[in-house]
């Protein structure tokens, strides 16, 4: 009598055929995605105006009581403190979209 064995080339082969007809294609981003993408990170992560506000109310409350004039020393506190603290914020959201910017360009 005559055994019938399974052809198993043709499953292989039927089996490669279904899982590349379902693997979903991953599309490369474009240099112009990527800089929307950091745009929208460098965007929501917060504002210079909000970071010279911060910096100006820890300065004034140093500079009150640094100096023994403590409106004078809270008002020259409250000025460095918005200036470096703007310029903190700007920093920063410049490092965020370098950093996104970056991880989406390697990730291409």
């Amino acid at each position: 009598m005559l055994v019938r064995r399974p052809n198993r080339n043709l499953l292989a082969i039927a089996g490669l055929g279904i899982s590349l007809a379902l693997a979903t294609p991953i599309h490369a981003q474009s240099a112009s995605d990527c800089a929307a993408q950091a745009d929208r990170a460098a965007r929501s992560s917060g504002s210079v105006v909000g970071g010279a506000a911060v910096g100006a109310a820890g300065g004034a409350a140093i500079g009150a009581v640094v100096r023994r004039d403590s409106r004078r020393g809270a008002r020259r506190g409250a000025g460095v403190g918005a200036v470096v603290g703007g310029t903190t914020s700007a920093v920063r959201k410049n490092q965020t979209y370098k950093r996104v910017y970056d991880d989406c360009m390697y990730r291409r």
